[in-house]
């Protein structure tokens, strides 16, 4: 990489982490590259990014952002997780994590808020930012059906009442 090449990718890195609702350091203890792969499809797929960067850019990248007190935990061969949802990153390493013994989770932040490897964990069991808006929308919607019910069970009873009396005449 040439100076111009550098200064792109700490810009790059920068805007993302600018960007980014939580960011983990993941340490990749011998990953091949199909795991490599499977890994960055599954972050895809929860909404997150996955990369491999240079410490020493990644850490000028850090300078000014909430997330500078990551620039300790770049040590070794690691890798970011980024995602602009506080869960999604988190989950989609964590959960690889699991799977597979090549992948170590280091820490993460959120915010400004420092995360060692069991903040991250307990991250990643917490639900999404789509479950917790359709829960919310579950309980704000919960009212109006109940209220709904209780219009049209006096109708339905009167309705019942007067089948009953029907039968019983027609007998």
């Amino acid at each position: 990489m040439d100076r111009s090449q550098k200064s792109d990718a700490v810009a790059g890195l920068n805007a993302t982490f600018q960007e980014s609702g939580v960011v983990v350091v993941t340490r990749n203890l011998g990953l091949t590259v199909a795991q490599s792969t499977e890994l960055r499809g599954q972050m895809r797929d929860a909404g997150a990014s996955y990369k491999v960067a240079k410490n020493r850019l990644a850490k000028l990248a850090l300078k000014d952002t909430d997330y500078a007190g990551l620039s300790d935990l770049l040590t070794g061969p690691t890798a970011l997780a980024t995602s602009s949802d506080p869960v999604a990153a988190a989950k989609a390493a964590v959960e690889f994590a699991k799977k597979n013994d090549k992948l170590e989770i280091v820490g993460g932040s959120m915010g400004g808020q420092m995360l060692d490897e069991a903040g991250v964990k307990a991250l990643a069991s917490m639900p999404s930012l789509d479950e917790l808006r359709g829960t919310i929308v579950g309980l704000v919607n919960a009212p109006a059906t109940k209220i709904a019910q209780l219009v049209n069970a006096p109708a339905s009873k009167l309705a019942r009442v007067f089948g009953a009396y029907g039968a019983k005449e027609a007998a």
